[in-house]
């Protein structure tokens, strides 16, 4: 069974001779609990993939189905729904809010979806907790390093218990020690939470944290490879 699903999916930008086709036909299959890396160079596709995995863009052909969904058949109010509570995201630049605390912003995506500050403050804290932040809750963004801040990125994504995650280049901006770390945390997540991870990334490093490398050039799967996973960043 696959959570992530996407059937021969094409997706192109402008007409005519000024057209763009970032993905040319890909189709991918990812179960439960698997770490997928993507790779490729630039403007091979990865970004235009990641779009349609989290629903925040469709495809010009093909079909994209998320935890059960095809997303072409859903409304505006669903397709909300479905990126705020079974959808994580990690950037490559945090997006964190300036003005709220690390517990504060580990709560938002649970408050966007409606619940209280009290029912999931607790599990906000136990979340930092899990990823090394236990005495760093009240502390805002600008007071704390990259790899923390990251680290909270972490946190916010798994508050609501999503079943996919995806993380765009999360290592990016940082030092080769916190970016081993983060990888051990999204490790760990795929592991005990058996969320499927979907990692855009440059890294060769951090690709091999991962179950499955799949490589992406000019819109195509140029391999898909299954992979043990290394248990250090090296």
């Amino acid at each position: 069974m696959s959570i992530i699903e996407l059937k021969d999916v094409h997706r192109t930008y402008g007409e005519g001779h000024a057209a763009v086709h970032a993905l040319r036909g890909v189709s991918l299959s990812i179960p439960p609990g698997q770490f997928v890396a993507i790779m490729g160079p630039s403007g091979s596709g990865k970004s235009t993939l990641l779009h349609l995995l989290g629903a925040l863009d469709w495809p010009s052909r093909g079909e994209v189905i998320l935890d059960n969904n095809a997303v072409a058949r859903m409304d505006d109010n669903a397709l909300t729904r479905l990126r705020r509570e079974r959808i994580g995201f990690i950037f490559q630049f945090f997006n964190l809010l300036p003005t709220l605390s690390a517990v504060e912003n580990v709560c938002l995506p649970a408050l966007l979806a409606g619940k209280s500050l009290s029912s999931v403050e607790g599990k906000a804290k136990e979340l930092l907790a899990k990823v090394g932040l236990k005495d760093r809750g009240h502390h805002r963004p600008s007071q704390m390093s990259g790899g923390e801040q990251q680290r909270v990125a972490i946190a916010r994504a798994l508050v609501t218990d999503p079943p996919i995650l995806l993380a765009d280049e999360p290592t990016g901006n940082l030092d080769s020690k916190s970016g081993a770390e983060v990888l051990g945390l999204l490790r760990t997540a795929c592991d005990e939470r058996k969320v499927a991870i979907v990692m855009v990334t440059h890294d060769a490093s951090a690709s091999r944290r991962a179950d499955r490398l799949v490589t992406i050039k000019d819109g195509l799967i140029l391999s898909d490879l299954q992979q043990t996973p290394a248990t250090t960043e090296t």
